[in-house]
């Protein structure tokens, strides 16, 4: 089992294991905003019972549902309690209606407790500053709680984020330490026919941690476009797009990649390719089957900032390969996803 602790930094509290909701009172308070979802909501605890006001977050655009949601929320503290999408809304309310403060209980190894990574809210100046959550309080038993076939794509999510911290131009060394550790822990966390859900939680927070300092880099890039254009799901979004990610890296960096896979004991593109099989992400039909969606996908891609952050960034030819594969299906045990 991972180890607990509680880490005090000097604008947010961290606060990671087993319980960590119940020995937490002292940092949520009482009488918040929660924001969560019903499946989420079941696990809450103490938590819904101080919660001030209830709110569940639907499906669809976080810039769409901040905006919706806005005129219903009031005061300072916000608590979510859910996957990326809830975190984030609840980063985009603080945004737009400063001073507030997040507190964060994440449900998937999405790592949105960890960043200042969201859109706006709908009618928000895009440069207005983005909100990172104050508290974090992530306990594995709902962090890792998904299914196993979700649990394998969110750790696509994660790896790729561990990935990014690796090997981005932006990265120092510090992030590039913490994503080679949370790589090793979420290639760990699968050693094994059950996963181990603490190394996996832990292994997505530190990923998390790795990518907010060095920024997101073309992997999310795709997939965020891919999600929000072609309405893929986001962890399946990223899942798929791992490998083929995986590789473009292995051409611009053989040897840094070859060294990472030397200490974790494995093929990163196989590994990838495991992931999406216990995902059972399969092709994106959409992709296949309209080529004028294929090419909004790559020409909303192309216009991404976060492509420069490799060397040399991929050209409009690369990206069109890249959801090329997305959209074809893997035979069966490819460990090339």
């Amino acid at each position: 089992m991972a180890e607990s602790f509680r880490q005090v930094e000097h604008d947010r509290t961290i606060v990671f294991g087993r319980g960590a909701i119940d020995t937490s009172g002292d940092l949520v308070g009482e009488g918040f905003v929660l924001l969560s979802t019903p499946r989420a909501r079941a696990a809450a605890g103490g938590v819904l019972e101080r919660a001030g006001v209830v709110i569940d977050v639907p499906g669809g655009r976080v810039d769409e549902i901040a905006a919706a949601l806005r005129p219903k929320v009031s005061g300072e503290r916000l608590v979510a309690l859910g996957g990326g999408r809830v975190i984030d809304v609840a980063k985009a309310l603080a945004a737009a209606d400063p001073p507030r403060r997040v507190v964060a209980i994440p449900t998937t190894l999405s790592a949105a407790e960890m960043t200042a990574f969201h859109r706006q809210a709908s009618g928000v100046p895009p440069q207005a500053p983005h909100v990172r959550p104050a508290v974090v309080l992530n306990d594995p038993g709902l962090s890792a709680s998904q299914p196993a076939d979700e649990l394998a794509a969110s750790t696509g999510n994660a790896l790729g984020h561990a990935v990014v911290a690796a090997f981005s131009v932006r990265s120092n060394p510090v992030a590039r330490a913490v994503g080679r550790a949370a790589a090793a822990r979420l290639v760990g966390g699968w050693r094994t026919a059950d996963p181990d859900r603490d190394e996996l939680a832990l292994g997505a927070l530190l990923a998390g941690w790795a990518v907010d300092q060095s920024g997101l880099g073309p992997h999310h890039a795709l997939a965020q476009t891919l999600a929000r254009i072609a309405g893929v799901g986001h962890a399946e979004a990223n899942v798929t797009l791992l490998g083929t990610s995986i590789a473009g890296i292995r051409r611009r960096r053989p040897d840094a990649v070859g060294e990472l896979e030397s200490d974790l004991g494995v093929d990163l593109g196989a590994f990838a390719g495991s992931l999406r099989e216990r995902a059972g992400a399969r092709g994106i039909d959409a992709l296949r089957d309209d080529a004028g969606l294929l090419d909004r996908v790559v020409s909303a891609a192309e216009s991404r900032s976060e492509l420069g952050r490799v060397v040399p960034a991929p050209d409009r030819d690369e990206l069109r390969a890249i959801y090329r594969a997305a959209a074809t299906t893997p035979a069966a045990g490819d460990p090339r996803g």
